[in-house]
C-alpha cells in the first residue's frame, strides 16, 4: 500500500537529515514514498499506469529529499539517452546560428541535450564521420540543418537507423523535410520591384549547390518571366557583405540598373555600399530588397526593405518532428514548410523617370 510522506518543513528537514552528506538516488526516493523503485522509474518516465496518488507521493519525496533524476537514470529507465543530436553548416551565419539556437532552446524544455557537430565542408566522408560520432554517442535522433546539394547526397547513402529531419534538403522521403519558402520570398521581391514600376530586376544570387540560393534564383526568373520583363544574367555571390560590395560595383556603373534583389542581407549590405560610393542614392536611382531580415536590417542607411524569414520557428518545428518520430507519432502534424514574409521599408521606391 502507498505510503505518502507527511507534508510540512520539519518532516522535510528530517528527511533532509537522515540523508546528510549523500546525494540521494532512486532508492531514497522509493523508500521516502513508500513504493519499488521501478515505481519510481515508471513516474520519472511519465508512465500512464501509475495512479495519480501514487505519483503524488513520489513527486513528493523527491520534492522533500531534494532528488533531481540524473540523465543515466534516465536513460536505464526509458532505454533512451535524451541526447540530441544536430550536424550544421557554416554555423556562424545568421540563419543557421538562429535554427541552432532555437533548437537548443526548445530541446532544452522537452528535457533533451543537444550535441552539435558544426562541418566545414559537406563531403560525403565528413558528412558520414559526423553521422558516426552522433550514433556512437548514442543520439535518440538527428536534425541535419543540410543547405547544400552534397550534404543531401552524402545523407541519402546513409543507413537511416536512427530517427532523423532534415532542414532545407529532400531526400525523397526518406526523412522528413522542414524549409522554409523560399520559393514564395523570392516571387515576393522580385514582384515588389515589378509593381513599384521597374521595368527589370537584377539579381545577386548565392553560391550555386545551395538550395535556398538555387530555389530563389529559379524563383526570381520564373516571375519576371511570367510579367513579361527582360531576364538579366544573374550575378553569383558567396552569401558575404564582400562578394555584394564586389558584385554591386559592377551593378552601380550600369545606369539601366534600377533594382537589384540580393538573396541575403549581408550581400545587400555590401551592394549598399558599393551604389553610395558610385554616387547612386537608394531608392531614388536604384531600389534594393534583400533576405532574411537580419537584425541590423531595419538600422541600415536606408533601413533595408528585405524578406523575413522566421529561423526560431524552423528550429522548434523541425524539434517536434524530430521527437514525434523518436515517439513513433503514427501522423505527425506539423506543416513542413515554414512561411516568410515581405518587410517593406526605405530602400525600395518607383522607378526613376527617363
Amino acid at each position: 500500500m502507498t505510503r505518502k510522506p507527511a507534508d510540512g518543513p520539519a518532516q522535510r528537514a528530517r528527511s533532509r537529515r537522515s540523508f546528510a552528506g549523500t546525494r540521494p538516488v532512486m532508492d531514497d526516493v522509493a523508500r521516502l514514498a513508500g513504493v519499488s523503485k521501478q515505481t519510481v522509474s515508471r513516474v520519472l518516465n511519465d508512465h500512464p499506469a501509475v495512479r495519480a496518488e501514487t505519483r503524488a507521493a513520489v513527486v513528493e519525496a523527491m520534492r522533500t529529499l531534494g532528488y533531481r533524476p540524473s540523465r543515466s537514470a534516465r536513460s536505464l529507465a526509458s532505454g533512451r539517452t535524451r541526447m540530441l543530436g544536430v550536424i550544421s553548416f557554416d554555423a556562424a551565419r545568421y540563419g543557421p546560428a538562429s535554427i541552432l539556437t532555437a533548437i537548443n532552446t526548445a530541446a532544452q524544455s522537452a528535457g533533451y541535450l543537444v550535441s552539435s557537430i558544426a562541418l566545414g565542408t559537406a563531403d560525403r566522408d565528413t558528412v558520414l564521420r559526423a553521422l558516426d560520432t552522433l550514433s556512437a554517442e548514442g543520439a535518440d535522433g538527428v536534425i541535419a540543418i543540410a543547405p547544400q546539394r552534397g550534404v543531401a547526397g552524402a545523407l541519402a547513402e546513409t543507413r537511416l537507423d536512427t530517427p532523423m529531419v532534415v532542414l532545407d534538403n529532400d531526400l525523397g522521403g526518406r526523412a522528413p523535410l522542414v524549409t522554409a519558402d523560399s520559393r514564395a520570398g523570392a516571387r515576393a521581391a522580385t514582384g515588389h520591384l515589378l509593381r513599384l514600376g521597374h521595368a527589370t530586376v537584377h539579381h545577386i544570387a548565392g553560391p550555386t549547390g545551395w538550395t535556398s540560393a538555387e530555389v530563389r534564383l529559379d524563383s526570381w526568373r520564373a516571375t519576371l518571366t511570367e510579367a513579361g520583363a527582360e531576364v538579366p544574367d544573374p550575378l553569383l555571390g558567396d552569401w558575404s557583405a564582400d562578394s555584394g560590395y564586389r558584385l554591386g560595383r559592377r551593378l552601380a556603373e550600369r545606369p539601366d540598373v534600377t533594382a537589384v534583389f540580393a538573396s541575403n542581407d549581408q550581400m545587400a549590405l555590401g551592394l549598399l555600399r558599393a551604389l553610395h560610393e558610385a554616387g547612386r542614392r537608394v531608392p531614388d536611382d536604384v531600389s534594393v530588397i534583400g533576405y532574411d531580415d537580419i537584425p541590423e536590417a531595419a538600422h541600415l542607411l536606408p533601413p533595408l526593405t528585405t524578406v523575413r524569414t522566421d529561423f526560431g520557428e524552423i528550429g522548434r518545428r523541425a524539434l517536434r518532428l524530430l521527437l514525434d518520430r523518436i515517439d513513433e507519432v503514427a501522423e505527425p502534424r506539423i506543416e513542413p514548410v515554414v512561411p516568410v514574409e515581405l518587410v517593406v521599408r526605405r530602400s525600395t521606391g518607383p522607378a526613376p523617370r527617363p
